[in-house]
């Protein structure tokens, strides 16, 4: 069932939209319906629908209109086009626009059904795979969900390590080419030379080391998808090589003198300003052009914390199956630390550290003791939790205490757990427990503030 799936039916014949919204609901849909574009418009400023069901032929506002209005507003929102058959045209043209799928009347039950299953299979796949529950998270699986069945060139723009190409797996296996193999090259990663080689393949005998003939990336993706990550760091020749394929659907391998006609769906990635790459001339215009057709943005980690917690978990199980350890989860110590560093080297950084908190850890849960010292101190830094008030009582874990200024807070940690070690006659495990620390942290920043005993 679906409940909590909704979509809103746009007819201005009430028998017809009352038809689809009764068989909507016998299968759990929550739908809602409009008389016309205008009143669908109001109704999608009160609340968000997850799909938008309406007939090409309104009276006064138009599909492909409300089509119009609906992609500004919101672009992740997924459209289907009802339309007979005179207007199949105009909804071949809509489809270009960003219309998910169009039906041809009559619409029968099972035609409808199985569309609109798609639309929420689809969706239900991605939320399995793009992990998290932030609004940022939620836009991108919408996004990947639009843009999957078409075969528009995509460009993804992101830091490093925001899962550029994880995103673009998934419009690969969510689109029609997805039983081809996804491909995929870091153009950063390769010399000129070898990039050329690499994309374009090359003939016997093309330089001193063409033994044999090589077929290039672009040739073994046709019919597939290709990724080309950090697009940004190509030179000037190397994207007029690129461009030629995008614009003449054919290659040439080096060394050769046959054009090679090829059908590759583009996704590019890259960490770069492109635009401040253009303004410098460092980047083709006509490229670029050719590459943004469909944006898609990956947020930084320090911009959804409300994502860290599910990826933190689902790294810890994925590294104790790997490791064959029995790691349950986070103390709630180490999801606060967790949650208060910035990750620089975003979801990627995430994954290394819990990966090295569970191969290296001792409990069954991954605390704070366990986590990378850089991001135990960001925590000490913004939240004096693990440093209480020792001398005037404890405050429980979590607490929130007195925010230090940077130049100082070392300095006051430094002396709170001088003051815990002198309190229980420099027993680490006791003062550990008073501190709030586990017994690892504890020696950690022992050592770090050099705080021997007497």
């Amino acid at each position: 069932m679906a409940a909590e799936r909704s979509i809103l039916v746009v007819d201005d014949e009430r028998r017809q939209r009352e038809i689809y919204r009764d068989i909507l609901q016998d299968q759990g849909y929550q739908t809602e319906t409009a008389a016309s574009g205008e009143v669908a418009l109001k109704l999608l400023a009160q609340r968000r629908f997850d799909l938008v069901l309406t007939d090409l032929n309104l009276t006064g506002m138009t599909g492909v209109q409300l089509l119009a209005e609906i992609m500004a507003a919101d672009p992740t929102v997924v459209v289907v086009l009802i339309t007979g058959y005179a207007s199949i045209p105009s909804a071949v043209e809509a489809t270009k626009k960003g219309v998910y799928q169009y039906l041809e009347k009559p619409v029968d039950r099972d035609k409808l059904l199985a569309v609109v299953g798609e639309v929420f299979q689809r969706l239900a796949g991605l939320k399995k795979t793009i992990i998290g529950r932030s609004a940022a998270t939620g836009l991108m699986v919408r996004m990947i969900s639009k843009v999957a069945p078409a075969s528009h060139t995509v460009l993804i723009l992101g830091e490093s390590g925001t899962g550029k190409e994880l995103v673009a797996r998934q419009i690969h296996n969510h689109s029609p080419r997805h039983d081809k193999p996804f491909l995929a090259v870091n153009c950063a990663a390769l010399t000129e030379t070898l990039l050329e080689s690499e994309l374009f393949g090359h003939e016997k005998g093309a330089f001193t080391d063409a033994h044999q003939q090589k077929k290039g990336l672009f040739e073994r993706a046709h019919l597939s998808t290709l990724f080309l990550d950090e697009i940004g760091d190509t030179s000037l020749g190397m994207q007029a090589k690129i461009l030629r394929v995008l614009q003449e659907r054919e290659l040439l391998r080096v060394g050769g003198t046959e054009a090679i006609r090829v059908d590759v769906r583009i996704i590019a990635a890259t960490n770069k300003n492109l635009e401040q790459l253009l303004k410098e001339g460092r980047f083709r215009q006509d490229l670029y052009y050719r590459l943004n057709v469909i944006p898609l943005v990956c947020p930084p980690l320090r911009e959804r914390r409300e994502d860290i917690e599910a990826l933190a978990l689902h790294f810890v199980r994925k590294a104790s199956l790997a490791s064959g350890r029995e790691v349950k989860g986070l103390t709630p110590e180490a999801l606060e630390a967790l949650e208060s560093y910035d990750w620089p080297g975003n979801v990627r950084q995430l994954e290394m550290a819990m990966e090295r908190a569970v191969l290296l850890g001792e409990r069954a849960e991954v605390g704070l003791g366990d986590l990378p010292p850089e991001v135990v101190e960001r925590r000490a830094a913004t939240v004096m939790a693990v440093v209480p008030d020792v001398g005037g009582g404890m405050a429980s874990q979590g607490t929130l205490g007195p925010v230090i200024p940077e130049s100082s807070w070392e300095e006051h940690e430094k002396a709170k757990i001088l003051e815990a070690l002198q309190r229980t006659n420099w027993n680490i495990t006791k003062a550990a427990q008073l501190l709030g620390m586990t017994f690892r942290t504890l020696q950690y920043r022992r050592e770090k503030f050099g705080i021997k005993r007497p």
